[in-house]
């Protein structure tokens, strides 16, 4: 800018200095429309510039409006070598810095969940579960000494019995130990089925035979963001029937839950369960999208990608 305007000044100059261009008082129509013209000039060389600076900024402050962590990736192309240039530059590299950061505080607060998890799922089984089993050895003991109130033990029995059945249902789901000892189609097999056990949603499994193998960062990921997706068509989505899908897509993995419920109403605020399902996905290098289906309900759709197509040996 500075440029721009010291070049005008030294034209008016030189042109003042070799032209016969003289400014009388009053002033002349010609000399009124040479000044006139002087200024238009320079006027439109400033806007010009200025637009030309500012443009970058404007885009900048675009995407600093909208940016989220949870999206890797949003980077400006820096198309100049000037301050403006170098402002857009140091913004990109403070983005790596913060996807850095927060990559490295997720996967901590995960790993710590986890850790918690486990050691609930070991107290719920070790604790309560041992409680349970000597309750209902003791219903036995009673019920043999005092036969003529077997039916109200029999019912006392079956009610500890149905506890004792939610705990272990929620041990497992806080542990899934059969992720690895069995693989996750199988752990994924027991989950849709337990769902559809007690939300009375009908679930249809489709689990490709040849997927490549993950590691187990990515399939604790796939087993959660199916958990959560799940809970969500519980809870939300007022769907009779949920697909849940794992399949070989071209150098990746696809998971896909999709239910034919009422989809969703308004804008999808991310926020609790689904800030979670993309925070995991962020943690694997996956690509999560969450979004209503043409035909009605919502699907969750995760995208792992595998370089080599090398087939599971862990699976059902």
């Amino acid at each position: 800018m500075f440029a721009v305007n010291a070049g005008l000044l030294a034209t008016i100059a030189i042109l003042l200095l070799v032209t016969p261009v003289t400014i009388s008082a009053p002033i002349k129509l010609e000399q009124a429309l040479i000044v006139g013209l002087g200024l238009a000039i320079t006027l439109l060389a400033n806007a010009v510039q200025l637009r030309r600076a500012v443009a970058p900024l404007e885009r900048l402050a675009r995407r600093m409006d909208a940016v989220d962590l949870l999206r890797p990736g949003q980077r400006l192309e820096v198309l100049r070598e000037d301050e403006v240039g170098r402002v857009v530059r140091a913004f990109n590299h403070m983005l790596d810095r913060l996807e850095s950061e927060r990559h490295g505080s997720v996967r901590r607060v995960l790993a710590a969940q986890e850790a918690e998890r486990v050691g609930i799922a070991r107290d719920l089984h070790d604790e309560v579960g041992q409680l349970l089993t000597g309750v209902l050895l003791q219903l036995d003991s009673v019920a043999g000494a005092a036969p003529r109130h077997r039916s109200g033990i029999e019912e006392a029995k079956e009610a500890v019995r149905s506890a004792l059945d939610e705990v272990r249902r929620i041990s497992s789901e806080l542990r899934p130990e059969m992720l690895e000892q069995l693989g996750l189609v199988s752990e994924l097999t027991e989950l849709t089925a337990t769902f559809r056990r007690v939300s009375g949603i009908e679930v249809e499994r489709r689990f490709d035979s040849d997927l490549p193998k993950l590691t187990p960062e990515m399939e604790l990921a796939v087993y959660r963001i199916s958990q959560e997706g799940l809970t969500n068509v519980a809870r939300h989505s007022n769907a009779d029937r949920v697909t849940v899908a794992l399949e070989r897509g071209r150098d990746s993995v696809v998971l896909r839950v999709a239910d034919n419920g009422q989809g969703f109403v308004g804008a999808v605020e991310e926020h609790g369960g689904l800030r979670s399902m993309r925070e995991r996905a962020v943690l694997v290098n996956g690509s999560l999208a969450i979004r209503e289906r043409a035909l009605g309900g919502a699907e969750v759709r995760l995208e792992l990608p595998v370089r080599a197509f090398a087939p599971a040996v862990r699976g059902g």
